[in-house]
């Protein structure tokens, strides 16, 4: 954990954003009181990676009517609603 200044920051604010890239967090202060804790994105909002294809393979199974259209009672009920 890094403490910086307002002051700090607003004089040099890419030495601020740097240190916010190099994955510090900081603290930043009003004279002798924090007043704000910033952290790096990337600790919070890990990079999404795409789920591998069959994944789940083999635990359910589709129907082979998965496609066909409902029967007139169940489309009746939604209408209803």
């Amino acid at each position: 954990m890094i403490t910086i200044s307002v002051d700090d920051i607003e004089r040099d604010l890419q030495s601020f954003l740097q240190l916010l890239e190099a994955g510090n967090v900081l603290v930043v202060m009003q004279g002798d009181r924090p007043i704000a804790e910033i952290n790096p994105i990337q600790s919070k909002f890990p990079v999404k990676q795409l789920r591998p294809f069959g994944l789940c393979a083999g635990q359910f199974v589709v129907l082979n009517d998965f496609n066909d259209p409902l029967p007139d009672d169940i489309i009746n009920e939604f209408e209803s609603l």
